[in-house]
């Protein structure tokens, strides 16, 4: 047997394959085949010694023949055993048999080194590959687990979250049991009450017939009353005219009363009134500062007091002159009377006694005329006395008004140089932001509507009034607690449109100057964030900022055209609706087609947003329109609004369900300076966020809902990140955050407008968007670039910061 493996010839890679194949019975029987073949070769080698020392050329050949057909052999365990094993069976003194054999054997073991040789350079190929796919595999295995880690910890916070969520509803729905049990209770109660009710009824319905019983004797009774009440009316008659006669002497002595008071009042009035003079006169004296106005009036009142005053001297005069003219004639008469008729001394008695009563009257009247001269001289000083305060009053009246006047001039210039410190306030503070590179942000409070129902006791927003803060602060009120926050402007809610468009309108002129510039309103649903952007365009006071900006860019525009500036514009608007781009200018749109169904694919566009190294962002298949006049601007506005998702929820009528983007590209070139400016104006109305407990949103609300607040949120990840200055700054995360890149992280002028709802039901929310929008202005972007050169661009324009 091992005779037959030493004198086999080497096999072949393709019959060693084969053997490979077959299993070790039938391996093993070729193999003693083939051995049993090779000694019969042996033998007859041995047998024809002189032919092999005659043809040694041919055994070298073939010995090279082999050679390299075992070069190219792969050997196996039993093949390396057989040649280790192999020894030569020639005869004993046959020397040249014995050294082919061991040249055949030596040329074997030389192959077989090298075979293995070049396998151990094959392992070692091969365990290098091996150890860098396992490092590989290793950095993929370290990325799973972190992944795995960073999952797990999202699901230790969802599993928190549930946990959560199920306590409140184990809570609620302990509730509800309770609830349930007083039910229950209430129901048992209800039916004892009903029975109580029914034996209750039973009673009534005794009482009842006990009731018409005593009904049919009242009857009986009411019509003897009868007879009584008609016995009485007469008797009231009788009365009633008793009365009225009373009435009647009640009523001529009350008129003798009231004809006695009003002789009392006047006498009264007379006394008080020169009471009230001596008082008025005294309070004139002390008090030196009256106008002069009151001081003519004094003096008016108190000339007509002297003319009633002498009216009735003359009057009394007169009334003198005619009783002593009585008297006179009564003594006349006494004297004809004496000597024509000679009457009685009783008549002339009388007479003397009349004539005394009349001396008397007179004595008392000079006694009323003298008392009313001491008066009327006394008004005279008084009144000499009154004119010259009045001088008095005058003169100090002049030197207060020119006082006051250089007061009010003082003043003026006080409040031009306050207004001109204000503007020079907000020029270098807006350098300072612009080199800082920081988010500028606004903070507005809408009035109280109606549905809100909330008193002014229950305010939960205030203003300070400190001076660093004053407009500029505002503290919001939650739990008693109070929340300061601080802007670059704060308007309350008697702000008007005007007003708020007044401090950004200098950065609305900067678009016409080459910047890029970004204005975006953020808050809550129903906080006026659409008010303030669009406004009512058909009221001309209620207009929002983007209608005004664009009249302010036109009119700026036609300015400028005397300086040699010619302007180009184009708008765009866009909305972002359940993480889809619209086109609210395409032709294809319409108010009424299907708001959930993609534009896109419907039309075959495809929007998508890309961004060159320059920072400009373009929308692909967006439809841009050239506009030249303020009028295509309106109609392009009511296009869009028109076309824009709006949708009723609980806490709004018309709540915006989208983000819309207009955005106006402006070139200008001056034709003199040969200067070309490139800006961009993006004015953009943020949905709003809300909470579906309060939304009450189903259905497709429901679905924009949870896209608008994970638009949102990843915002603010990205105000997160530009915060802490992060290396990555998720942009990719949503389009409202991709679309918005240029202005949150590029090179653009960035005002953010906070809007922010006054409702007492809504101070969460609100709470949440101011400490949003203070992270936003503590965020730095860069410092603005002017877009301006002086040679001939590509006519296309940038997107910018849409």
């Amino acid at each position: 047997m091992a005779s037959r493996i030493q004198n086999r010839p080497p096999r072949s890679p393709s019959s060693r394959k084969e053997l490979g194949d077959e299993n070790p019975l039938d391996k093993r029987r070729r193999l003693g085949a083939m051995g049993r073949g090779a000694g019969s070769t042996g033998t007859a080698r041995t047998r024809q010694p002189f032919a092999v020392v005659n043809n040694r050329q041919d055994v070298n050949t073939a010995a090279v023949a082999n050679a390299e057909e075992c070069s190219n052999h792969e050997f196996t365990k039993e093949e390396v055993e057989a040649i280790l094993n192999e020894k030569p069976k020639a005869k004993k003194f046959d020397l040249k048999a014995k050294y082919e054999h061991a040249a055949e054997h030596n040329k074997k073991l030389k192959l077989c080194v090298k075979w293995f040789q070049q396998c151990d350079e094959n392992h070692v190929i091969d365990a290098e590959k091996l150890k860098s796919s396992l490092e590989s595999a290793e950095k993929r295995c370290i990325d799973t687990e972190l992944e795995k880690k960073n999952k797990e910890e999202e699901l230790n916070t969802i599993i928190s979250e549930l946990r959560d969520n199920n306590a409140s509803l184990e809570e609620k729905l302990s509730k509800e049991v309770s609830e349930k049990l007083d039910a229950i209770d209430r129901h048992t109660s209800e039916n004892e009450a009903r029975v109580a009710a029914e034996k209750s009824v039973a009673s009534l319905t005794e009482e009842l017939e006990r009731a018409q019983q005593d009904i049919a004797a009242a009857n009986e009774r009411a019509a003897s009353l009868d007879n009584t009440h008609k016995r009485l009316q007469e008797y009231i008659l009788s009365l009633q005219q008793y009365n009225s006669k009373l009435i009647t002497d009640l009523e001529t002595v009350r008129e003798s009363l009231k004809r006695v008071e009003k002789e009392k009042l006047t006498i009264v009035e007379n006394l008080s009134t020169l009471r009230g003079h001596c008082s008025s006169l005294q309070e004139q004296l002390t008090l030196s500062r009256v106008s002069q106005d009151d001081a003519v009036n004094q003096k008016e009142t108190l000339a007509n007091e002297v003319k009633c005053l002498r009216g009735e001297l003359q009057q009394v005069r007169d009334d003198r002159d005619r009783q002593v003219s009585q008297v006179q004639a009564l003594s006349a008469e006494v004297t004809k009377y004496k000597e024509s008729t000679g009457k009685s001394l009783a008549e002339l008695d009388n007479l003397t006694t009349k004539s005394k009563s009349l001396e008397d009257t007179c004595s008392s009247q000079r006694e009323q005329i003298r008392i009313l001269e001491l008066q009327l001289a006394a008004a005279n000083e008084k009144l000499k006395m009154t004119d010259l305060s009045a001088s008095e009053t005058r003169m100090e009246y002049l030197e207060q008004k020119r006082i006051l006047k250089e007061l009010q001039d003082r003043l003026a210039d006080m409040e031009h140089k306050l207004i001109d410190g204000e503007n020079l306030r907000k020029k270098l503070h807006n350098t300072i932001l612009e080199l800082k590179g920081n988010i500028r942000v606004f903070c507005r409070v809408r009035p109280l509507l109606p549905d809100d129902g909330a008193a002014t006791e229950d305010a939960i927003v205030s203003y300070p009034t400190s001076t660093e803060s004053l407009g500029r602060g505002v503290d919001l009120i939650q739990s008693g607690q109070k929340y300061p926050f601080t802007f670059d402007k704060v308007f309350n809610h008697e702000a008007s449109q005007q007003d708020v468009f007044v401090e950004i309108s200098q950065l609305v002129q900067s678009a016409l100057d080459g910047y890029k510039v970004c204005i975006f309103a953020y808050g809550q649903t129903g906080s006026g964030k659409t008010y303030t952007m669009m406004g009512r365009p058909e009221a001309s006071e209620q207009k929002g900022l983007i209608p005004r900006s664009l009249e302010q860019i036109f009119q700026s525009s036609q300015a400028l055209r005397e300086q040699g500036w010619k302007y180009k514009m184009q708008a765009s608007m866009l909305e972002i609706y359940n993480e889809t781009i619209r086109d609210l200018l395409s032709n294809n749109r319409s108010s009424g087609s299907d708001p959930t169904r993609p534009e896109n694919s419907v039309s075959g566009k495809q929007y998508t947003i890309k961004h060159d190294a320059n920072g400009n962002t373009y929308v692909s298949d967006l439809t841009i329109v050239d506009v030249s006049s303020i009028s295509e601007i309106s109609s392009l506005l009511r296009q869009a609004a028109q076309s824009r998702s709006v949708g009723r929820t609980q806490m709004n009528e018309q709540s915006s369900r989208s983000h819309m983007v207009f955005t106006l590209r402006i070139s200008g070139i001056n034709e003199s300076t040969e200067q070309q400016v490139q800006g961009v104006l993006n004015l953009i109305d943020l949905a709003g966020s809300e909470r579906l407990s309060r939304s009450g949103a189903t259905g497709d609300r429901l679905k924009e809902t949870q896209a608008i607040n994970k638009s949102l949120s990843c915002l603010s990840d990205v105000i997160f990140a530009l915060a802490k200055k992060e290396d990555h700054v998720p942009f990719r995360n949503s389009k409202l955050t991709y679309l918005l890149q240029p202005c949150l992280g590029g090179d653009s002028k960035t005002l953010m407008f906070v809007n922010v709802s006054p409702d007492p039901s809504s101070v969460g929310e609100s709470l949440c968007s101011l400490r949003f929008a203070a992270r936003v202005n503590a965020c730095e972007i860069g410092v603005p670039r002017r877009q301006m050169t002086l040679r001939a661009t590509d006519s296309r324009l940038s997107c910018g910061g849409s």
